[in-house]
C-alpha cells in the first residue's frame, strides 16, 4: 500500500471518529460510560475478529514467523491505552460539548512527538514546540480566556489526550514489529471491552432497556467508530509514520466541530472561534512545516 493510500484511510477514521463525537455524548442519556465503552468496544471487535482470524489463519500456514509473547504483550498493552483513553474521554464528553471535546482530544497530535523524544528519544521536527505553545493558547482562548471556566469534563478530555497519544505511538510499534494489524485491532478491541465490562459491573447497573435505548448510538459508535475505523488505523499504520498519523487524524476535532453544529446546533464564542482556529493550526503545522521543508 502506497503511504498516500494509507493517509487517506485515515481521513476517512478521522471523518467517523469526529461524527462519533454525537453518538457518545447523546448515548450519556441513557446509558454509563463503563457499560458503553464495554458494549461498543465487544461489538467492533466481532466486526473485525472473522479478519483477524483469517489473518491469523494464513500466518499460521505461511513461512511468516509466529507472534512472539512480546508481539501478544504489545497488543495487549495497546487495550489497556485505549481502555482507558476511551473511558476518560467518554465519563468527559457527558459535561461537555461534543465541540470542546473535540479539540481537546486533538492535543495528542503535540503530544505524540514530544512522547517519542522524551520516552523513545526520537528527536521530533522544531515544529512541535511552537505547536505545543500554539496548543495551550488556543486551549486558553477555547476555555473562554479562563480556564477556570472549563468544567471537569474538559479535564478529563486533556487526560484522555494523553492516553491517545500514548496508544498510538505503541499501536505504531506494534504493528510493524508484528505485521499483523488485523490481530492486533481485534486484540485490543476485546481487551478493551473487558476492562471496561469490569468496570461496569463494579460501579454501574445493567438495565437492558438502557442498552436498547442507545441501540443506534452503540451501533455506530460500536460497529463504524471501532470495528471500520480503528481497523483502517491498524492496517494504514503499517505504511506511515506515527506522527503523520496522529496529524491526518487530528482532522477529527473539526469533524466532530461540524458535527456538533449540524446535528445539536452548538456553537461557540468569539475567544472558543479563535482558540479552535490557533489549536487547529498548531496542529496542521506539526506536519506541515517537516514537508515543506522536504519539498
Amino acid at each position: 500500500m502506497s503511504r498516500l493510500r494509507a493517509n487517506m484511510l485515515l481521513l476517512i477514521t478521522a471523518v467517523i471518529w469526529g461524527s462519533a463525537f454525537v453518538a457518545q455524548q447523546t448515548s450519556m442519556e441513557a446509558i454509563g460510560p463503563y457499560y458503553f465503552t464495554a458494549i461498543r468496544f465487544l461489538l467492533g471487535a466481532l466486526v473485525v475478529l472473522p479478519l483477524g482470524l483469517r489473518e491469523f489463519s494464513k500466518r499460521k500456514h505461511s513461512d511468516e514467523l509466529s507472534l512472539s509473547k512480546r508481539d501478544w504483550i504489545g497488543m495487549v498493552l495497546c487495550g489497556v491505552f485505549l481502555f482507558i483513553a476511551s473511558i476518560t474521554q467518554q465519563v468527559g464528553i457527558a459535561q461537555t460539548s461534543v465541540t470542546n471535546a473535540g479539540f481537546l482530544t486533538g492535543l495528542y497530535v503535540p503530544l505524540v512527538p514530544f512522547m517519542l523524544l522524551v520516552f523513545w528519544r526520537k528527536l521530533p521536527h522544531w515544529s512541535i514546540w511552537p505547536s505545543a505553545f500554539g496548543c495551550l493558547v488556543g486551549t486558553y482562548y477555547l476555555s473562554g480566556g479562563n480556564f477556570s471556566s472549563f468544567n471537569s469534563g474538559d479535564f478529563w478530555m486533556m487526560i484522555s489526550a494523553i492516553f491517545w497519544a500514548l496508544q498510538i505511538i505503541t499501536v505504531g510499534f506494534v504493528v510493524r514489529a508484528s505485521n499483523a494489524p488485523l490481530m492486533l485491532a481485534t486484540v485490543q478491541f476485546f481487551c478493551c471491552s473487558v476492562f471496561a465490562m469490569t468496570g461496569a459491573l463494579g460501579l454501574e447497573t445493567f438495565s437492558l432497556q438502557d442498552v436498547m435505548a442507545a441501540g443506534f448510538e452503540i451501533f455506530y459508535a460500536g460497529a463504524l467508530s471501532i470495528g471500520v475505523a480503528f481497523t483502517l488505523q491498524a492496517v494504514a499504520q503499517r505504511y506511515t509514520g506515527q506522527a503523520d498519523a496522529a496529524i491526518i487524524m487530528s482532522g477529527e476535532v473539526l469533524f466532530a466541530a461540524l458535527a456538533g453544529a449540524l446535528i445539536l446546533g452548538e456553537r461557540l464564542t468569539m475567544e472558543g472561534y479563535m482558540g479552535a482556529l490557533i489549536m487547529f493550526m498548531s496542529i496542521l503545522s506539526v506536519e506541515v512545516l517537516p514537508l515543506l521543508r522536504k519539498k
